[in-house]
């Protein structure tokens, strides 16, 4: 590897870090993939936190990064908590595996702390981001927006107890639900690849998806 460096996005690095993550994502949770335009509208999105937005470099190219947006938990008690909704989290693919997402992730992690949020919080794969420091979001009453408890969701404190009195719904930004085919218009403009389905990465993503339940169907243990 050549000396790597991390920093935050800056205007010039927009298309490339867009192309990056097209080749990251694709026919990992679908045939192509739409994380590629969901970075490019984030940038717009009034949550959207550019401090939040960094970028790992090879020899000067992007070859990682990741965002932060402001997302909110709607507290039982009737409060209102804003956190830091991770992602996209994106490596080249001939960077995987090799501590680029870890570095990234510390990165936003310490700065998000710095800024005053309590806690991260994204979806995901809970087989990576539990060895990221994330917890399973139901370990402190966290459900959807549609009062599910989901494996995918995951949370992550950044000082200790912050999440103590947090049970209830976490509430993504609104950019987050792409439309399929504005992607697919968006990437129009990209070189084109084979789109394929029944991947090992969509089989995985599909395993994850189903893990969710009801809120009230099991009864719910504050840890």
């Amino acid at each position: 590897m050549g000396e790597m460096e991390i920093r935050r996005e800056l205007p010039e690095d927009f298309a490339k870090t867009e192309a990056m993550t097209r080749e990251a994502f694709w026919n990992q949770y679908c045939p192509g993939c739409v994380e590629h335009y969901l970075v490019y509208l984030l940038r717009a999105c009034p949550a959207f936190l550019p401090e939040l937005d960094f970028v790992a470099l090879v020899d000067g190219e992007v070859v990682g990064n990741v965002m932060g947006v402001k997302g909110v938990i709607q507290c039982d008690c009737g409060t209102r908590q804003e956190v830091v909704t991770v992602g996209p989290l994106s490596v080249a693919p001939e960077w995987q595996r090799q501590g680029i997402g870890a570095k990234l992730l510390a990165c936003l992690k310490r700065d998000a702390g710095e800024m005053g949020f309590p806690a991260l919080l994204l979806c995901g794969d809970p087989a990576y981001y539990q060895k990221q420091g994330f917890l399973p979001a139901e370990s402190f009453g966290i459900r959807t927006e549609e009062d599910e408890y989901a494996a995918a969701l995951q949370a992550c404190e950044l000082f200790e107890g912050a999440l103590q009195d947090s049970a209830g719904r976490y509430c993504e930004n609104p950019a987050y639900f792409v439309q399929e085919s504005d992607a697919m218009e968006f990437d129009r403009q990209f070189p084109e690849k084979e789109r394929r389905s029944d991947t090992p990465g969509q089989r995985r993503f599909q395993e994850v998806v189903k893990m969710r339940r009801k809120a009230g169907d099991i009864l719910y243990n504050q840890p």
